[in-house]
């Protein structure tokens, strides 16, 4: 599937830059990008790095510049941003606004745009992100697979739940900070610590992609886990204190606060 000519992002912040990175990393996936002014330091670090990118003051600018447009604004702001665009019916916008309903959106626009929700990661400047879409649309899916890879959710339910699930990821960082500084308390200096479980937990992330879809992740914890051995220990202690279940209790929160 070919990817727009020209791309327009609408809010320049951390994922707009990563997206811009991720899709003009060499070989560039697309010839033409607009970015507005704000922030002004990310838009001019931008167009300082990569030719192919145009700052504009003016949104509608933007809008009328592109054939794809990203809408990235803070969803404190976004009404107000979004509201004096004038759309025209069919045209093609990706949101990338978090907790921000898609009939709140449709209403904001106030014309029958095609429009698809996504939910990248900053892993997408390295063209290593995975980014939920909602609904199911090949040509957003098709710019997302450049930056890594896309699901495509069916129901409003499904792109719900991975959200909440992409909120593991500072407890991700956290877990190994927590190792660390019980490492360190027991004599082993920090900088060692990291530099061993950063490449342990990269480890049995890519065991985990190259095990495939078919195979149960529980099923992976029992192969990683010797019968009366240290990992099963660890497990074992971790879901008999309450590990396991205050992970789903955070997640039930992260859920509620998503679909409220």
């Amino acid at each position: 599937m070919p990817l727009p000519e020209k791309i327009g992002f609408i809010g320049t912040g951390a994922i707009t830059d990563a997206m811009v990175r991720g899709l003009l990393a060499e070989p560039a996936a697309v010839p033409h990008i607009m970015v507005s002014q704000r922030s002004a330091d990310v838009s001019a670090k931008l167009a300082a790095d990569f030719p192919q990118v145009r700052v504009s003051s003016d949104n509608q600018a933007i809008v009328e510049g592109c054939d794809t447009l990203v809408l990235a604004i803070r969803p404190q702001i976004a009404e107000g941003v979004v509201r004096p665009l004038q759309l025209r019916d069919g045209k093609r916008v990706i949101s990338v606004v978090a907790a921000t309903s898609r009939p709140s959106l449709l209403e904001w626009i106030g014309a029958d745009v095609s429009l698809t929700q996504a939910i990248p990661l900053p892993f997408v400047a390295r063209r290593k992100g995975v980014t939920a879409v909602y609904p199911p649309d090949a040509d957003t899916a098709a710019i997302f697979t450049v930056l890594g890879s896309a699901v495509e959710c069916e129901t409003k339910t499904e792109y719900d739940l991975l959200a909440a699930a992409s909120a593991l990821m500072a407890t991700y960082f956290g877990i190994m900070h927590r190792t660390t500084e019980w490492l360190a308390a027991h004599g082993l200096p920090e900088k060692k610590g990291r530099a061993y479980l950063a490449p342990l937990f990269a480890g049995i992330s890519e065991t985990a992609l190259l095990a495939g879809r078919d195979v149960d992740l529980i099923s992976l914890s029992r192969e990683f886990a010797t019968k009366g051995g240290l990992n099963e220990q660890v497990f074992l202690d971790f879901d008999g204190n309450g590990g396991s279940n205050a992970l789903k209790r955070a997640l039930d929160r992260v859920l509620e606060r998503i679909t409220q």
